[in-house]
């Protein structure tokens, strides 16, 4: 099956090369560009197809060696030969996942909100913690953040923070930080040092395209209102804050970070394609996607992805019992080895479905 896979790889490989090198045969430019993405994306498959078959060529010639009359030769290939299968394993793994259906929404820009549940005063707070780590983060990687909306607190928290994160590949490095994170910590308002438990929800959305998901203008109620918290002289005194809600399903969405109304209606549209977007998915297959309130829990303490202990320095991820005591740094940004752990245990996943 593997091996089917690969030729018939291969052999749309050379057809895409051989239409590439008569690029006035192709009838549009839309059609080249796309011919020519398509090339680039195959061009590692295929060369990673070429060292698995290096590999087993060179294990046929030293298996046939063993036959052989020379026990010099004999030694040699007896020598090489756990090499070259270690070798053609490894290939194979990596040609596995290579070949896994590709995430088309993996590739987008990504829409986080990050929300206090269960904590009071403390959930907010860590909900500005969560988003210096996610900013700090974002910024390593090269990506950029574009705050949309945002509920602050007079003690320095936020009830609620929605921003996009700009840059290909955002949601597939950000998509499994949707869930309950838990913090246990002695909040700076407790006298008695006691450590309090509470919880924050993060909900991570694909930027959805206006053509995947119609809106009738119909269908939405805008409202205008005053800003409120940093922005300038205009605050509180221009009607720049946009709120959106869209009548059928109830969803609503605000924007209040930019001056200009018509760029806070811009940002908060994207929020409610991508809203939209994800309930059309559910309602479409509801086995591949989960509702949008399971995905980010009720924000009740006993429902957690991730714990993030401070008087350990600890931070679990329960999905997959990775535990550092590493806190301090996970909180300055450094949040690698989960995101690679989680990426890599969704690819095991899949490889499991498709054997």
């Amino acid at each position: 099956m593997l091996d089917l896979k690969l030729q018939n790889a291969e052999k749309r490989f050379e057809e895409l090369s051989n239409r590439l090198s008569h690029p006035a045969s192709i009838p549009t430019s839309a059609e080249l560009q796309k011919l020519t993405i398509e090339h680039a994306d195959l061009q590692p498959l295929v060369a990673k197809i070429g060292e698995w078959r290096q590999w087993s060529r060179e294990k046929e010639e030293a298996a046939g060696m063993l036959s052989g009359g020379d026990p010099e030769m004999k030694a040699l290939a007896q020598a090489e030969i756990p090499e070259l299968e270690a070798k053609i394993a490894q290939a194979e793994k990596e040609l596995k996942v290579m070949l896994l259906p590709k995430d088309l929404d993996g590739a987008k820009n990504a829409i986080m909100e990050i929300r206090a549940g269960t904590g009071g005063d403390e959930a907010a707070l860590f909900v500005a913690d969560l988003f210096r780590m996610y900013t700090r983060y974002i910024e390593k990687l090269g990506l950029k953040v574009d705050l949309i909306d945002s509920s602050p607190t007079e003690i320095g928290g936020f009830k609620e923070v929605v921003f996009e994160i700009n840059g290909r590949g955002a949601y597939g490095k950000f998509r499994f930080e949707s869930g309950t994170h838990r913090v246990q910590r002695v909040p700076k308002t407790e006298a008695q040092g006691r450590i309090h438990t509470s919880a924050v929800t993060v909900a991570v959305l694909p930027e959805t395209e206006e053509v995947e998901v119609e809106i009738k203008p119909a269908d939405l109620r805008i409202d205008t209102f005053c800003s409120s918290g940093a922005g300038g002289q205009s605050v509180n005194t221009t009607y720049s804050a946009v709120r959106i809600t869209h009548l059928p399903s109830g969803v609503v969405v605000q924007c209040q970070d930019e001056r200009s109304q018509l760029k806070n209606k811009a940002k908060a549209m994207k929020v409610l394609y991508a809203r939209l977007k994800e309930k059309a998915d559910q309602e479409a297959n509801a086995k591949l996607a989960q509702t949008r309130k399971s995905q980010v829990g009720s924000g009740d303490r006993s429902e957690k992805i991730r714990t993030y202990n401070f008087p350990q320095n600890r931070v679990t991820d329960h999905r997959i019992g990775l535990t550092l005591y590493q806190l301090d740094r996970v909180m300055d940004g450094y949040l690698d080895e989960f995101v690679e752990a989680l990426a890599l245990t969704y690819q095991e996943e899949q490889l499991q479905n498709e054997s």
